[in-house]
């Protein structure tokens, strides 16, 4: 049986790596109580909580954490009419968190996730991998079968490139869980006692030209890599699909990042995932994505963008006139999120000019 770890008696770190340069995103309905588990690694940063649900709920925060918080009400005032492309009683409502930023680096966690155990029962400090996975390059032109060539006791194997050897940054670091795996409904409901017990030691480049399923649990990025394509759609409130959210921006942040030549890792590190949500209700968010995603998959796996597209947004924006263009054959909803990918970006260069050369 895997357990959470027990933090009590691991003193902060008061020397953290990239503090000034790290936002951590939280979205949450309820009392951020987790985060006294988290304290010894988390405290020394700044927190962007994004409040779901009733505006007029008060969240607790433990003290000595430095944080803002933004409700629906919030975001309303920030965006006004743009705040129609942030999802309401989703927790893709954590993207706005990433709009309001003004770090290089994000890490986003939810609030059922706990500090896990390594192998020795060490506890596990994610954002600290994190950043190592981000800060050191990604090989995703070339695999290599010891998997992370810069950690430490590995390196490039025989036979691989040497020019190829130099790599390229590394946009985004999409850490894994123990307990509760990060099924679908339908797995969820034919495995209901199933739980992650294996950890792997082990980080990996994703390859160029393969897509993934981005779980937005435990995840980091670099902002002014990909932040633009951050996106996590329009989910919950009013719209026919849910628990896509983080698939969708991993569909779409992957492509772009084979396109501008950046790397994805997945791996290390873990959190420990301590609450499954309910099946039958999943199955009702989901329902019409998992028919819809033998589509939208093949879509994203023959998306080719223009040479003209050079930024993020504008990848971005070209991506946004394929969906129209392809998918909203599949569902009128596609027609809406496109509209809604383009005001995100109109939304995010309006909080984030450009800055002149």
């Amino acid at each position: 049986m895997v357990e959470p770890a027990n933090t009590v008696g691991i003193p902060v770190n008061h020397m953290p790596l990239l503090k000034d340069e790290l936002d951590i995103v939280i979205p949450t309905i309820r009392n951020l109580d987790f985060l006294e588990m988290w304290r010894p690694f988390l405290q020394p940063y700044h927190l962007i909580i994004v409040q779901d649900g009733d505006p007029s709920k008060t969240i607790a925060v433990p003290e000595g954490f430095d944080y803002e918080l933004y409700n629906r009400n919030d975001i309303n005032r920030i965006l006004g009419p743009k705040a129609s492309c942030i999802s309401f009683k989703d927790s893709a409502c954590r993207c706005f968190g990433y709009m309001v930023s003004k770090k290089k680096y994000i890490f986003t966690i939810d609030d059922d996730c706990f500090v896990a155990k390594d192998p020795s029962g060490k506890a596990v400090n994610a954002l600290e991998q994190h950043i190592k996975n981000l800060l050191c390059p990604s090989s995703p032109f070339f695999f290599n079968t010891l998997y992370d060539p810069y950690r430490e006791g590995a390196d490039y194997v025989r036979g691989y490139p040497f020019s190829l050897r130099e790599g390229v940054s590394t946009a985004v670091s999409h850490g894994l869980w123990l307990n509760i795996p990060d099924y679908d409904a339908p797995t969820q409901l034919v495995k209901p006692k199933e739980r992650n017990t294996r950890y792997v030691d082990a980080v990996m480049t994703i390859p160029k030209g393969t897509l993934f399923p981005m779980c937005g649990m435990n995840l980091a990025f670099d902002r002014e890599l990909i932040g633009p394509a951050m996106y996590f759609g329009l989910m919950g409130d009013g719209q026919p699909i849910g628990r896509y959210d983080d698939m969708w921006a991993g569909w779409c942040v992957k492509v772009i990042c084979d396109h501008l030549g950046l790397g994805v890792k997945t791996g290390l590190p873990y959190i420990y995932h301590s609450k499954a949500s309910n099946p039958f209700v999943n199955l009702k968010k989901e329902y019409k994505g998992i028919f819809w995603q033998e589509d939208i998959i093949p879509f994203f796996q023959s998306a080719k963008l223009s040479k003209e597209a050079v930024t993020v947004q504008q990848c971005y924006m070209e991506l946004s006139k394929m969906v129209k263009e392809k998918l909203s054959a599949i569902d009128p909803y596609f027609d809406k999120l496109a509209d809604a990918m383009v005001t995100w970006i109109e939304a995010w260069d309006e909080l984030n000019p450009p800055t002149k050369a």
